[in-house]
Order: C-alpha cells, then structure tokens, then sequence
C-alpha cells in the first residue's frame, strides 16, 4: 500500500497526525510494533507492524485475545508512517478517524520468517516484546472477498496465555519497560502509562454518617452474634449472588425494606487473607479493572464478602449507564464506585442465614469512614409504594424490595424483587417527520428494531426531545438513497412521501409503557442517542438469534415435534436454564436430522459456535490442553440450538472457580425391571442418608429413566475431595443394601438394581441441566422438583416440551437449589 492512501484520506492541516514518510531501517535494528486504542465512531484496537519502513496496520474491533486459539478479527487498512507510532492524541470532528488514540503497547515484533513475505504469503507468525502483548502471535489472512482484507489474529499457545484479553489490561500499568534499544523512540512514552480517553470525574458516593468503626474485633464479635452467624473455614472464592425477581407493584407492609435499583454492572467481592477478588455476576473476575476498588476493599482491614453494584455517580448521587460504559472502555476507571448492598461474610462469621436488616446494619458500620469509592446502599423499611413514587418522579429506573428478614441465597429469589418505573429498550432511527407549530428541526422520530436482517417498524417518539437534540440530530441523520428502510403497517396515519428517511445507523434509548394491540410503542419517551452503540451492534443481537432455519424439520418424529417448537421452547425457559449453566463449561448433544438420525455429543469448541459461545482452554486428562465453551447469555444458548444442540450438560463448577465445584449430582440409574416407586423410594432414601452427613439435597426428573439427587455446595472443596466422598458414600449405600444398589458402572452387576452413579462428580464430568430438553421420544424435558411434589409424580419424563415451561418452582425451592453446604469430611 506504501503511504499514498494514508496521505490522501488526511488534511494534514486539521489533524495532528504526522505527515510522515518511508523511513530506512539501520542494520541491525529491532522491527518495531505499536497497539493503538482508537475510540473513532467504532471503538477498536489498531494493530501496527513495521515492515519495510512502514507499519502494516489492522483494525482490532475487540483487540487481542489472550486465550490460545481465540480468533480475531482483523481488518487491514492504510499503512503508516513509522513516526505514527508515537502519535497520541485527538484527531477533531470532520478529519478521517476523528476521535481519540492513545498507545495501548509498544515494543519489538521478530518474526520467523521474512516479514515482507510473509505479509504478502498471508501466514505471520511472530513474537511480540512489549509491556503488555507478549509471547507467540500470528496473523492469519482469510479467503473473504472483502474491500478490506479480512485477517484472524490468534494466541499462541506459550506461557503468556490466558483467560484474558487487552481490555482486561486497561487501567492496568503496563507490565514491565521494553528493553533499551529495543523499544519505539522515547518519545512514544509521553504521558500517561495507560491508555486514555478524557473522562469527567463524577461526584463520589454519598457516605453514611456516624462514628467510625476502628475496632474490627469488636465488629467481628457483633456479627458471630448475630443469629443465623455460624463460622466458616474462609472466604477464598467468589460466591454466586442473589437474584431478585420482577414484580409490577412494591409489596406492602414493614416486612420488606426498599433500596434505589442502581443502574450499573453487579459485582460480588471477596477480601481474604489480604487479598481481594471481585467477580461479575458469572463469575468472571474483575479486579484487574478496578484497582482502586481492590485497594479500597483491603483497606478496610478485615476478611469479608461483599455484594453491590459498580457504577458511575453523577453530581446528584445518581447512577449513569452510558457514562458507566464509556469510563469502562477507556480504561480509566479510578472514579468509579462500587455502592454496597449485602455483606455475606466478615471475619470467620458467615452471615448468609442472618436477617438482611441485621446484615446491612453491620455492613453500615463497617463502611464508617471508609475509602471514598465504597458507598452504602441507604433504604427504607415500609412505605414501598412511596419510595416507587420518589423513584419514578426523580426519573431512577425503579427500586429493588426485599424481606427484611431475608436470608442470602443465590439465584433468583422472590425474597428480592424488582419494580421497575418504565420500560426502556434500544431501538434504531429510520426516519423522523417535519416539526409543526413552533417546533423547529423535526417533529418525531420513527424507530424500528432487528427482524431478521432487516428491521420492522415499532412506532414514533417525540416526547422528551430537548431543543437540543431538535436542532442537532437532522444533521446527524444521513439521508437514505434508497428511500424507505422500514415498511409502514397499514393502520399508521402516515404517508412514504412525509416522512424524511435516514440510513438506520443511529440508536436511541426510549421509555415506554408497554406495546399497543397493533405492536406499537406506548406512551414512548425519548431519553438519549446511544453513542456507545450502532446500529450493527443492534442488528446483530437480532442475527445472534435468528428464525431457525429449517424451522420445519422434524426433530421429534412420534410427537410430530420441529426444530421451530424446539427454538421456541428454549427461548421460553432462556432465564432458568441460563441460572443454572451459565459460565459453566458444557457438553452438548447435537441432533442435526432430529432424534431418529445421528447425534453426537460435543465438549469441545467447534467451527460456526459464533462469539456469543465463549472459549476457554483447560487442561485434559492427559496433561494436554482443549478449547472448552460456555456462555452467559440468550445469544450463546440459541446460537447453539440453531446448530441443533438439543441437550445442554454443564460442569459441576463454574470458570470462575473452575476447581472448586459447587454442587454434587447422584444420578439413580436404574435397571430396565426396576419400577418407577421404588425409584422414588430410593431417592428418598439416598435424600435420608445425605442428612445424616448434613447435607440437603434436591431431586431432579431426569426427562430419563432416573432421578437426580443434586447436592448444592459452598465452592470452597476441590474436585478429589469431592469425588473421593461421592466414590464413599455411594459405596457405603451399595454396600449395606447390596441387593438394592450397586456404585460401579457394571451392566451385569446393575441387574435388578439401581447403580447410584457418583461419577458426575469428576472435574470434567458432565450432568444434564434442569429444563433441558432430552434427546428421547416424547420431547422429555429434565425439571427441578421438590421432594414433596416428586412423591405425586408418576414418571420420570413427567414434563414434556409441551408444559415444562409452565412449570412453577416454588420460594423454598429456590432457597434450596440456591442453598450452599461445606462438604463433610471423611473419617
């Protein structure tokens, strides 16, 4: 490319980036690399190479990827002068690439071939020296047709992988100083050590007042006290929070307490032995991120886990999602807050089963004086519907009401609900239509959402539009050369010809209430112009669950069931299956002619998976490493149910604390001669003998021919400890009643018997999740149950396709499957 078509997409007088020129590279001297952070309309990592006295370079929509294998998009573009590599700065409105760059690394690049060649070949494979890329690379060109050449940057497996990728460094200093002589010039290090973007700084957190807490014995002395305190042996990994569910009213009455619904990111924190965890609601850790939140937790001196919400404080104490996202991706992230709202552990005392109102209270007073970034959830006991009334009238998305009395337990809980104010959703400006009276600019913007690859018409909003927005948006809106984007229904009071069409590349965020007979918005309310997202990231959601295709191919031949009802169903019960496997590593049992063809089972990533199926490389068996998959969302499940994944086995931990499980499984596998009661009965009795080690438990109809016996754990054991007391304790069990069970895998010695199968609890083994469908006649459906309504149910593929969804699951339920137990230990 050489450097004419960096020259002329430039005006080098309204831009701060160097003209620059081919340079000669001295014998001997390193080639040299450069990683830019470049927030122009799309965010995104530009990657530059020194070949042939210019830098190669590639547009890095997500940056590099740590995790070995993990593909990323690379987009060649212009070459650069060499001088670029120092440039940090802000290119103004108007100039190609406006926005901000800042260096993310820099360093030396040796490749193992020629460089020359091996970028015209379309195979580099290469070592980076920086501060923060290091290791074994390569560059890898793909056979797209595009405009742009299309590249997939990989890992390579060395001691610098990981499980983290370049935004996991941001806010992070750089790993060491390159060595001398081998760096860019001097020059390319001036000013900060971390890639910025200017960020205003929020007003802190509002602290609670009183007298402060110095005497940590003293408060470790309260929270044994407490009733429901017990102690526990430590606090060395994260914990699954609480969830609550969404109600339409705030419950009534001095048994509940109502807290602000903060609008940020939820984290849980773990301060153990000086050390600090903080971890995303799956688990993934985040204290990289936020150092100044990880020195301000240790700060306060003593052991503790901690629950609340990350979030970016505007100068009335209020929390801001879009300034929230932009501190985030900038990597500065020193004045973000972490408000508190649960304390499950302080010292040796484990207060999950002591009253929430007791909990808060001792959490209040840890906080007293405390590091300016931790704040205190305030709240108010009673009057719900009064606090709903304040929330909706200082314009706050809604308040979050719990029991007072409320024990800690993880999942979804309707202890813990959540009234919302006003829905809000993202949608797409494809038009606006001309002001009328004295308004100026536009009259009202017609929106639209994702439709398969299209977009369909969802309604009009003019309220809440500031002169502002009137006056700047018709600019902003490019005007559509191909005339309407979206097709209007019959009914709307619209002509094409009145209505100014715009390309659908701006996204909006809109309060409404609810949808009209018609499938319009109503009662919509503008609230602002999302510029953190396009369009595409909009439609993209849409594709990453897509109308099956197929979607009339039989899967279940004797139910007459298709792949339509089978995406249908999955959809339908997305939130609890998620609960239960996300961020687990799976197995998955694909049916891709429907359960009469061939199926086979899955545990390693595959081609087409798709980004919403995340990676993970973990060591096998053998010493070796695989790629592993797991996902956190509704595009990851449905993603892999358009590949015809119909049966979803998790691990028995989570990639958050991949050693530590956090359950137990006993599957009751039975002989063909053994009848469904006595199933029953000896799940009961399994249930009896597990309560005698102290341990609850809760069964599971396997949608099979068995029941599962699920032991929920406290993810502090590793897995031999684990396996050794399933091994023992079904042994125990076959040994007393060796004419009722047996615990090896034997078909012979199974004969008449039921094997208590303990060897779902190795680390890599697998069991079938709740409301996963079964790859059996009659579309069976695996469901949680309580012991009591077990007792009611005749079969084990009781609930099928057709009514699992409907399917109930009780508070105590719940609180049971949520419930965490110390594994006993074994004589």
């Amino acid at each position: 490319m050489a450097l004419e078509e960096y020259t002329r997409k430039r005006k080098f007088g309204a831009t701060p980036e160097p003209r620059g020129a081919r340079t000669k590279r001295g014998r001997g001297d390193a080639l040299r690399f450069v990683v830019q952070l470049h927030h122009a309309r799309a965010r995104h990592y530009d990657f530059r190479l020194e070949v042939d006295g210019v830098l190669r370079s590639w547009a890095v929509p997500k940056g590099p990827s740590f995790r070995v294998g993990e593909k990323r998009l690379a987009v060649e573009v212009e070459d650069h002068p060499m001088s670029y590599g120092n440039f940090e700065g802000e290119i103004p409105e108007g100039n190609y690439g406006a926005g901000h760059v800042a260096i993310f690394d820099h360093g030396v690049w040796i490749p193992e071939q020629d460089a020359a060649e091996s970028v015209e070949r379309g195979k580099i494979d290469f070592e980076l020296r920086g501060e923060r890329l290091l290791g074994r690379w390569k560059l890898v060109r793909t056979s797209d047709k595009s405009r742009k050449p299309q590249w997939l940057l990989l890992k390579r497996d060395d001691e610098h992988a990981g499980d983290f990728e370049a935004d996991d460094l941001l806010g992070a200093p750089r790993a060491r100083k390159a060595a001398k002589g081998q760096g860019m010039p001097e020059s390319a290090s001036r000013g900060s050590s971390r890639a910025t973007v200017p960020a205003r700084k929020p007003a802190a957190p509002k602290k609670p007042e009183g007298i402060s807490i110095t005497d940590r014995a003293a408060l470790i002395g309260e929270a044994l006290a407490l009733e429901g305190a017990t102690r526990r042996s430590g606090a060395s990994v994260p914990f699954a929070p609480m969830l609550a569910s969404v109600a339409s009213s705030p419950p009534r009455g001095e048994d509940w307490l109502h807290e602000w619904k903060w609008d940020g990111y939820r984290l849980t924190a773990v301060v153990a032995a000086g050390k600090v965890h903080i971890a995303s609601r799956n688990g993934l850790a985040w204290h990289a991120r936020l150092p100044h939140l990880a020195e301000a937790l240790q700060s306060l001196g003593v052991d503790a886990a901690l629950d609340g919400e990350l979030v970016a404080l505007d100068r009335n104490g209020h929390s801001n999602f879009n300034a929230l996202q932009r501190i985030l991706k900038s990597g500065i992230t020193g004045d973000l807050s972490y408000v508190l709202f649960d304390l499950t552990a302080l010292g040796p005392a484990d207060l999950r089963e002591v009253k929430l109102i007791d909990r808060k209270g001792l959490l209040q007073k840890l906080l007293l004086g405390c590091e300016t970034h931790l704040g205190y959830s305030e709240h108010i006991v009673g009057h719900g519907e009064a606090v709903f009334e304040a929330a909706t009238k200082q314009g706050l998305e809604g308040i979050l009401c719990k029991q007072v009395a409320s024990p800690y337990a993880a999942g979804r809980s309707q202890a813990w609900r959540k009234v919302k104010a006003v829905e809000t959703r993202e949608f797409v400006i494809v038009g606006y239509t001309r002001p009328k009276g004295s308004r100026t600019g536009l009259g009202a913007l017609l929106l639209a959402e994702p439709q398969g690859k299209s977009w369909k018409y969802v309604g009009r909003v003019g309220s809440g539009l500031s002169d502002a927005h009137l006056e700047a948006l018709p600019g902003k809106l490019r005007a559509a050369s191909k005339g309407p984007g979206v097709e209007l229904p019959a009914h709307v009071p619209l002509k094409t010809r009145d209505v100014h069409w715009v390309v659908p590349e701006t996204v909006v965020e809109v309060a409404f209430r609810g949808w009209g007979k018609e499938g319009l918005l109503r009662q919509a309310s503008f609230l602002r112009v999302r510029e953190d997202r396009e369009a595409d990231d909009t439609l993209a959601v849409a594709r990453a669950i897509p109308q099956p295709s197929s979607p009339d191919r039989i899967v279940y031949p004797d139910a007459g069931i298709t792949k339509q009802q089978v995406f249908e169903y999955y959809l339908s019960v997305a939130d609890r299956l998620l609960e239960e496997i996300g961020g687990r590593p799976l197995s998955i049992l694909r049916c891709p002619d429907g359960i009469a063809g061939p199926h086979f089972f899955q545990k390693h990533a595959g081609p087409g998976f798709g980004d919403s199926v995340k990676r993970i490389q973990l060591r096998e068996k053998d010493g070796g490493r695989g790629e592993y998959f797991h996902f956190d969302d509704i595009e990851g499940l449905m993603n892999l149910v358009q590949m015809n994944a119909l049966e979803f086995h998790p691990w028995g931990s989570r990639v958050g604390a991949l050693e530590h499980p956090d359950r137990l499984v006993f599957d009751l596998d039975p002989d063909a001669a053994i009848e469904w009661r006595d199933i029953r009965t000896a799940a009961v009795e399994l249930r009896d003998r597990l309560r005698l080690a102290g341990l609850e438990s809760w069964p599971k109809l396997s949608g099979g021919k068995g029941i599962h016996v699920v032991v929920p754990l406290d993810p502090v054991a590793k897995w031999p400890a684990v396996r050794a007391f399933s091994e023992a304790f079904a042994k125990a069990m076959a040994t007393e009643q060796p004419d009722r069970f047996v615990a090896t895998a034997s078909k012979v010695r199974r004969r008449g018997r039921i094997f208590i199968d303990w060897l779902r609890n190795g680390r890599g083994a697998t069991s079938i999740s709740s409301w996963s469908l079964r790859a059996r006649e009659g579309a069976p459906v695996a469901v949680p149950m309580t012991w009591e309504s077990i007792a009611r149910v005749r079969s084990p593929s009781r609930y099928t396709l057709r009514d699992a969804a409907g399917l109930e699951v009780s508070g105590l339920m719940e609180k049971l499957i949520a419930r965490r137990q110390h594994l006993p230990t074994l004589d």
